[in-house]
């Protein structure tokens, strides 16, 4: 058996840890194993004639157009400080309730992250919104920055996100390859909408976790999430009205969004549009949106879908590269000889994507990961809905894991130098506990993540 696909992934894995650029390295060293292979026989150079057409099939696909529209409605949402207004108002309702300071930080953590998707524009956010008023409220300081970290990361798992756009797109042409591979010539078909379906149940569940940690925290130690309002900004009362006219219409972008979608009238990037369009139309509704504004909005936008793109270039070549090298079939003998058949391989993969989400950022993993071990599993009838979901909780686990969790690293960014960094760590693991239960959930009940889109979808 070549080990050459094997060579090839720890190679590129070993520049990239050297701290090089990811799209560079993925196709540079591709490219470079490549050149070899066709000077010893190995490769097929005339492989290398089909970079073309993906590079055309990346830049024409229609469900990749919902990235930039999904980046820029959050990024609205950010720079114009709506977000910023829904902490405060929200605050109004919960802040009475034990831990109700924390209780607003989840919910407004969960309206960001279906708006971003983005961890690290999460945490950094909600850092520097949340973590001030619940220190000066006298909050424990691992308690805030546990909730505030743990919040971030939900931008993995509540849809709309990113994460669930790039995910659902590699899933799909992940499993179309697969039933080639078997013998299917009229494949199946799973998409974005049914990724955010099998979604949407985990993160409640999560989010539940979550609260339910705080009120029960709250209720046994009050003294680290005290209750009495002090004289800020975030604890001036407004009236009943300010507050439904602050939550009312970003409350209800969110639901025509994932409403759209859900219910078949829009696909993913109709919803985007409708997302980015309504975003626009409510930071004009606030005055809240000059040139200035839109100017950092459009560069931040352009900025991380350039990102996005180039390196789905670079894992597109390097997939080829592999694929070129007989990796698939490498892959499919190993996960064949794993003890433990379908669960042990499935198991394997998750703790390699666990590990690497200490690396590399779900982008990455996406890009490069998934295509690799994606048809295999889904070749031995693991669900793509399932796998996807597994992923997409196993790496928001692992961007929160202690020491080298990348949702830590962006909080610490923001935090004052009085909160040490042992304290970020310890208010971290309560949290990681809760998503590895629902991680142990999911693998004892699929239909957690199966069950809607077969309601809202029909079977596949």
């Amino acid at each position: 058996m070549d080990p050459t696909p094997l060579l090839l992934v720890a190679v590129a894995f070993a520049i990239l840890l050297a701290g090089y650029p990811v799209a560079l390295t993925l196709a540079g060293v591709a490219l470079i194993f490549a050149g070899i292979g066709s000077l010893n026989g190995a490769f097929n150079p005339s492989d290398l004639g089909f970079i073309p057409g993906r590079l055309f099939g990346i830049m024409s696909n229609a469900t990749l157009v919902a990235v930039p529209l999904f980046v820029f409605m959050g990024v609205v949402l950010e720079k114009t400080r709506i977000a910023e207004d829904l902490l405060t108002n929200l605050s109004q309702i919960f802040g009475r309730l034990p831990g109700g300071l924390a209780i607003t930080v989840i919910a407004v953590g969960v309206l960001m992250a279906a708006s971003t998707g983005i961890v690290g524009a999460t945490v950094v956010t909600m850092g520097l919104m949340a973590l001030p008023p619940m220190l000066k409220r006298g909050y424990d300081p691992a308690i805030a920055t546990g909730t505030i970290s743990a919040t971030g990361t939900l931008g993995q798992i509540i849809p709309p996100s990113i994460a669930l756009v790039l995910l659902g797109d590699v899933l799909s042409n992940a499993y179309q390859q697969a039933q080639l591979n078997m013998g299917i010539f009229a494949p199946k078909a799973v998409s974005v909408g049914d990724l955010f379906a099998g979604a949407i149940l985990p993160g409640l569940v999560l989010v539940g976790l979550y609260l339910t940690y705080i009120l029960i925290r709250a209720l046994l130690q009050p003294e680290l999430m005290p209750r009495e309002p002090i004289d800020d900004a975030i604890t001036t009362k407004p009236t009943r009205g300010a507050i439904w006219l602050a939550l009312l219409p970003p409350l209800l972008l969110m639901v025509l969004v994932l409403g759209s979608i859900l219910g078949g009238y829009a696909t993913p990037t109709e919803a985007a549009g409708v997302g980015a369009a309504g975003a626009l139309a409510l930071a004009l509704g606030y005055r809240r949106l000059d040139w200035q504004t839109l100017s950092k909005v459009c560069r931040e936008t352009a900025h991380t879908t350039a990102m996005v793109f180039f390196i789905l270039v670079g894992a597109s070549i390097f997939s080829l590269v592999f694929r070129g090298y007989g990796g698939d079939e490498l892959v499919q003998s190993l996960f064949a000889d794993i003890p433990g058949g379908v669960t042990g391989a499935l198991l394997v993969v998750m703790l390699v994507v666990f590990l690497l989400g200490f690396i590399l950022d779900f982008i990455e993993i996406t890009f490069v990961v998934v295509p690799i071990v994606g048809p295999a599993l889904l070749a031995l009838g693991v669900d793509p809905i399932w796998l996807g979901v597994l992923i997409a909780v196993n790496l928001q686990t692992s961007f929160l894991t202690p020491p080298f969790g990348f949702a830590l690293f962006y909080l610490r960014g923001v935090t004052p130098p009085s909160v040490p960094t042992t304290a970020i760590y310890r208010g971290a693991i309560p949290f990681i506990f809760l998503q590895l239960l629902l991680l142990a959930a999911l693998f004892i009940w699929p239909a957690l993540a199966t069950w809607l889109p077969q309601q809202i979808f029909g079977p596949r």
